[in-house]
């Protein structure tokens, strides 16, 4: 059953065999198979534990008694390819190598042997993982943590063991600890896809220092995200250099700016520091989902209170403040010096009392998004108790409750109190308001996760042909970089508006040319050599007759000639002065990153960009919301309303630009950094005064996303919607209905129609009695990678009629067909659901054959499901498309359905 994820063998698993030497001669026995014998025997296991010695396991045929989901293997290196080897021939489908200094050759021995008997491997070089739920303790880690919900997988061995080490005395627990070391074959990207899917996972922290596949790691981040919080710390911060960049934008981006991009586009939160990493684990241990950034500070003392209000303007929060209405109804209950003008300051005379008024006060009032209770020792205060009505408070609340105790000796037993009533608490309020604004971050994250943007807007369509040509003469001629004029043909073959320009090639032309355009002009060198022309004395503005025209050409060429001798010179590009008395001057750019991949970049233009180092960015495909979230993070944004007598600028004339700058970057994969500085923007719209494009070969065949199926979308690190799978089909007995990919916004329709579906329509498609889907399988379903699996709806427009008399048209779901590609990348599982009251009508039908084409599209050899046996509706379907009907050895309840693409 596709609900089933690939790795339980590995992480769930109920029977194991041990390879970690031989138990009569425990002097041989590796460090790691010494702990690891010892963290087995720590606890008991639930499942079925063997301890096999490969040197004496007996005979071919006494191993093929012994079956096991998973092998732990601890044995020398040398040891190592023989015990994967026996773990093959005993069937196990997973196994994990614990072991530290083997070489990439040898990991790569091993992978090769993994995926030749078919099992997933974790490791070599991995400290193993935990799984408290299960009592397992498969790894050189530590003791086995306490059990909670919370999910760490960890790049590093040592900061593995430092966790748990902390979580232990912070009373933390969790339901996965998952070490990967260097050449480990599952990686990141698979231990979160697990993580996304599995139950007893409520929010996940990770450490990491690098990745593998982009693709593969955004896909498995924004599954994860979307179904629960993720919390990123990552080592490496400082900027890459970028030694051959031609653009200003390639050289103000740091390869950690482009992280900190993906992670917000995947709906992730990124962290700092191992201490922000803890603060962040102690908030996601304690259940609190994502909310606004409105965090109300309740104190006894004026001082810590205003830190905390200062440290939450500093980190882009909002104090939470009291509605008047809450005020008046509050403010007779409490001492006479206490303050709700900002702060909740109940003053030094409050007692826990007061606290607890405060707290339901709170947590009733809607302006409110979160609490921080801060407390500080005062003679005759009971911290105790205070902390008590906190932790009864807790029970109640809607919303995050997060506490600090200033001070030390005296408030231990009270932080306890805290910590048992698992309340967040802290020491300082600057580390209380960082860990809300985590909290904060991951529900803004959010709404970027969830936007599937297509390729292509719905402006009028470019000439993506005409761009082409441009960039194939270019490469004809063995160069990288376009020059002015080429570069903004390419940028109005995407409706992206230019200021016009025109080529003189001698003192001459560039006169007639400014006279005909219009005075004042702007005259330009023109080369495929010089990067920054005003560096070289290669810009002359504001050129008002044309003899100045003509002077303006001879010294430049000379200027120009004197300063970079060797750069080619085509001549002078002559342009009528931009528009626009007060426009501001932006920049759009692109950067390519390794391993992200393409990157727009806007902020503030000019000959200032580096020293104004504005560069907020966002990843392509965009749409308008994610268009206006990147104009909002740059720093030029605060200029763009009415400014200093200058009217606000237009907007929806500077996103559009910006949209069709995603378009070039999704449908030009040559495209290596672009700058259209500057780009002049008022209220009459935007305008290109300058371009410099710098292009590369892209890989033989196109991209590898265009073999795969995927057009040319094989460079981009998040796929774009794909709109070319929409289709209108007739339904049987009149009326049409849409088939289109599934869209994270489908999540309220997908669980409509699982709701409307009679109980044995439900059993058989997902075998159990659930009444709907939970939120994290609805998440699952409906926010999916176009890349690895694909999920098709068939849309009806239902006709409603109003108590008015008024009709209009409401869309329903009313059939969803899916496949998921398995881990072997060749074959694939589908499923397949249709509303009762649509069966017979021809739709079961159209899905499967709909998505057995995206299948085959994107390359894929095989389909396979299965089928409840006692199904004979879907059997006889299946067998009517083709399907070979085979008996399913692991549960004779199904039939395993096969069809060769």
């Amino acid at each position: 059953m596709m609900d089933k994820h690939y790795l339980t063998p590995l992480f769930t698993p109920s029977s194991i065999v041990v390879l970690a030497g031989n138990a009569d001669a425990p002097d041989t026995h590796t460090p790691q198979a010494k702990v690891l014998r010892e963290a087995l025997a720590a606890q008991r296991f639930t499942g079925t534990l063997t301890y096999l010695d490969i040197h004496t396991s007996g005979t071919l045929a006494d191993l093929a008694q012994t079956r096991a989901d998973l092998a732990i293997i601890a044995q020398p290196p040398q040891d190592l390819p023989a015990a994967l080897e026996v773990a093959g021939r005993i069937n196990c489908r997973s196994a994990l190598v614990l072991s530290n200094g083997v070489d990439a050759q040898l990991a790569e021995q091993l992978r090769k042997i993994a995926r030749r008997e078919g099992i997933h491997l974790l490791g070599p070089n991995s400290l193993g993982m935990q799984r408290p739920s299960l009592q397992l303790n498969a790894s050189a880690a530590g003791p086995l943590a306490r059990e909670g919900s919370l999910a760490l997988v960890c790049q590093s061995g040592a900061l593995t063991s430092s966790i748990l080490d902390w979580a232990s005395n912070n009373a933390v627990g969790f339901s996965s600890v998952i070490s990967l070391g260097p050449h480990t074959d599952v990686g990141l990207s698979e231990a979160l896809d697990f993580l996304a899917n599995d139950a007893r996972t409520q929010s996940i922290v990770v450490y990491m220092e690098g990745i593998q596949n982009a693709r593969r790691f955004m896909s498995a981040l924004r599954s994860a995200a979307y179904a629960k919080p993720v919390v990123v710390l990552k080592a490496g911060r400082k900027p890459a250099g970028n030694e051959a960049a031609q653009t200003h934008s390639a050289a103000i981006v740091g390869s950690d700016d482009v992280f900190d991009a993906a992670l917000r586009r995947a709906g992730a939160v990124r962290v700092r520091s191992f201490v922000e990493l803890f603060s962040a684990a102690k908030c996601l241990a304690s259940r609190y989902r994502p909310v606004g950034k409105r965090l109300a500070i309740i104190t006894n003392g004026g001082g810590p209170g205003v830190l905390a209000a200062d440290w939450e303007n500093e980190i882009g929060l909002d104090l939470g403040r009291f509605s008047s209405e809450t005020c008046a109804a509050l403010a007779p209950k409490l001492p006479p010096l206490a303050s709700l003008a900002d702060l909740i300051d109940l003053s030094e005379e409050a007692g826990p009392e007061h606290y607890r008024l405060a707290l339901e006060a709170a947590f009733r009032d809607k302006q409110i998004d979160g609490l921080l209770a801060i407390f500080s020792p005062k003679a005759g205060a009971d911290a105790e108790a205070v902390a008590t009505v906190l932790a009864d408070a807790k029970r109640l609340a809607s919303k995050p409750l997060l506490s600090c105790w200033m001070g030390d000796a005296s408030v231990v037993p009270a932080r306890r109190i805290l910590r048992a009533a698992q309340i967040p608490t802290f020491r300082t309020p600057e580390a209380a308001v960082g860990a809300f604004g985590n909290i904060a971050s991951f529900y803004q994250n959010q709404q970027l996760l969830q936007q599937t943007p297509p390729p292509l807007t719905t402006l009028s369509k470019p000439d993506i042909e005409g761009a082409r040509l441009v960039i194939e003469s270019v490469l004809a001629e063995r160069r990288n970089v376009l020059t002015e004029m080429e570069s903004k043909t390419l940028l109005a073959a995407f409706h992206i508006p230019v200021t016009k320009t025109l080529l003189a090639r001698s003192s001459h032309e560039a006169m007639m040319i400014a006279t005909q355009l219009g005075f004042p002009v702007a005259l330009k060198i023109d080369s495929p050599d010089i990067a920054h022309k005003s560096d070289v004395g290669g810009v002359a503005l504001n050129v008002h007759n044309g003899s100045a025209a003509r002077d303006a050409y001879t010294d430049m060429v000379q200027r120009v000639a004197r300063v970079q001798p060797g750069a080619r010179i085509n001549g002078v590009t002559v342009q009528k002065m931009a528009r626009g008395r007060r426009g501001r001057e932006t920049c759009i750019g692109l950067v390519s990153d390794e391993p992200f991949g393409p990157v727009i970049t806007f902020g503030a233009g000019g000959t200032m960009i580096e020293l104004i180092n504005d560069r907020a960015m966002e990843l392509p495909p965009l749409n308008q919301f994610l268009a206006r979230r990147l104009i909002d993070r740059s720093r030029v944004a605060e200029t763009l309303g009415e400014w200093r007598g200058a009217t606000a600028v237009d907007l929806e004339g500077l996103e559009q630009v910006l949209l069709r700058v995603s378009e070039m970057v999704c449908a030009l994969p040559q495209l290596r950094e672009m700058d259209i500085n500057p780009l002049i923007v008022d209220e009459q719209g935007a305008v290109a005064v300058d371009a410099r494009i710098v292009i590369h070969e892209t890989a033989q065949g196109g991209s590898r996303g265009e073999v795969a199926g995927y057009g040319h979308y094989g460079h981009l690190s998040i796929l774009p919607y794909p709109a070319r799978y929409e289709a209108v089909w007739p339904l049987r007995g009149g009326g049409e209905y849409l088939v289109r990919p599934i869209r994270p916004d489908d999540a309220q329709m997908v669980q409509r129609l699982v709701k409307e579906l009679s109980p044995e329509s439900r059993y058989f498609r997902f075998v159990s009695q659930l009444a709907e889907l939970p939120p994290s399988m609805l998440a699952r379903f409906t926010l999916i990678d176009y890349d690895r699996e694909m999920a098709l709806v068939a849309v009806h427009r239902e006709r409603v009629v109003h108590d008015d008399g008024e009709v209009s048209h409401k869309e329903r779901i009313v059939g969803v067909s899916r496949y998921v590609t398995n881990p072997d990348q060749t074959s694939c599982e589908f499923a397949l659901l249709v509303a009762d009251d649509f069966a017979g009508k021809g739709l079961g039908s159209r899905l499967m054959l709909s998505i057995m084409d995206v299948a085959r599209d994107r390359g894929l050899a095989e389909i396979q499901g299965l089928v409840l046996a006692n199904n004979p509706t879907m059997l006889k379907l299946m067998r009517r498309l083709g399907f070979e009907v085979r008996t399913f050895e692991d549960d004779p309840e199904f039939r395993l359905v096969v069809h060769q693409l």
